[in-house]
């Protein structure tokens, strides 16, 4: 199987898409952000807004709103809330994962410490808050707390992946199956990335109960693709592209599918030394014990299995999606999202 088996090259450039509309949607975040008073604080909650990124979660939110025939208008504050979401939940996830760069520059908690990051990523979990009940003006309070408790809900599960995460690597578990990894990738990743936009721009369209319910299930396959791609790119990646530390899951001791393969995979004694290198803390591990498990990853095809896997979840969403969806109009909103199955196995950053 190959990326071609997921599908033809979709009408939409999602690239395009995303440049053009997430500006739009950045924009209006950073203009957001900008009325804060001039401080430290306020400093600091620009600085990864600044840094650009995808804009992923806020776009899918407005293309899944038109998809179901709704307004784009009515989807920005919704969009500026998933902004807001993916800067706190990155500078929380930074400082939990000890990582040293994001998005080309070093992590918020590099340059600040600790304590202000932290700070910093609560101050804009506020603001995504108060961003979300300015719909209240436009939808009136009944739709506004259903968007509220999707977010809620949203939360919970991404806060519940990421212990379950950070669980395995304090407590040094390597008795993970591969089936625990989809479970924990689920919960950290997919919700917040795909499957929460998809449903909450559905909501603000006025989508039912039963179209709500096989977006989830569509977002949670594209999702947990998305979340295999991003660990092979953290591997293998253009490190300018990545924007993020290369190689960094395997200094930070980080349980990914490729990691799950090779200890299924290799010899007693290659398991020994591995999970002797993966237990360590980061300052303690060297360059060559980090060479030395890529190594083995080429060697059992372990990257290649988890490529392999991720085709798979991406070719299930876009049958799923085809099946589900149906009844869409086939609009530029629509192709946008069968393109992003596509763009989950293609990119390159």
């Amino acid at each position: 199987m190959t990326t071609s088996d997921v599908s033809e090259a979709g009408k939409v450039d999602v690239m395009e898409v995303l440049k053009k509309e997430g500006k739009l949607i950045s924009d209006e975040t950073i203009a957001y952000l900008e009325k804060e008073k001039d401080r430290l604080l306020k400093t600091m909650m620009l600085d990864y807004p600044y840094r650009g990124g995808k804009h992923l979660r806020s776009v899918l939110c407005v293309k899944s709103c038109e998809a179901f025939g709704g307004n784009k208008e009515d989807a920005i504050n919704t969009a500026i809330a998933f902004e807001l979401f993916q800067h706190w939940i990155l500078i929380h996830d930074d400082i939990e994962d000890y990582s040293e760069e994001r998005r080309g520059k070093p992590a918020l908690h590099k340059i600040y410490g600790m304590p202000l990051a932290n700070n910093a990523g609560d101050a804009l979990h506020i603001r995504m808050w108060e961003v979300l009940l300015r719909n209240r003006e436009k939808f009136g309070a009944a739709k506004t707390f259903k968007i509220l408790n999707e977010f809620i809900e949203m939360g919970k599960r991404c806060t519940d992946g990421q212990s379950i995460e950070i669980e395995w690597v304090e407590n040094k578990r390597w008795d993970m199956t591969e089936n625990d990894y989809y479970h924990m990738a689920a919960l950290k990743t997919a919700n917040y990335t795909f499957t929460f936009p998809f449903r909450v721009g559905a909501l603000i369209a006025g989508a039912t109960n039963k179209q709500l319910k096989a977006s989830f299930s569509v977002g949670e396959k594209i999702g947990i693709a998305f979340q295999i791609q991003d660990d092979v790119l953290n591997l293998v990646g253009d490190n300018e592209k990545y924007g993020k530390e290369l190689g960094g899951d395997l200094w930070e001791g980080k349980r990914t599918l490729m990691l799950i393969h090779l200890i299924n995979h290799c010899s007693p004694e290659e398991k020994t030394k591995i999970l002797s290198i993966m237990n360590k803390r980061r300052e303690e591990k060297t360059e060559t014990e980090i060479k030395y498990i890529l190594g083995l990853m080429s060697k059992y095809k372990s990257i290649e299995y988890a490529k392999l896997k991720a085709i798979e979840l991406a070719k299930a969403a876009k049958e799923e999606f085809e099946r589900e969806f149906s009844f869409l109009n086939e609009t530029e909103a629509k192709e946008f999202i069968r393109g992003l199955v596509d763009f989950v196995i293609t990119r390159d950053l």
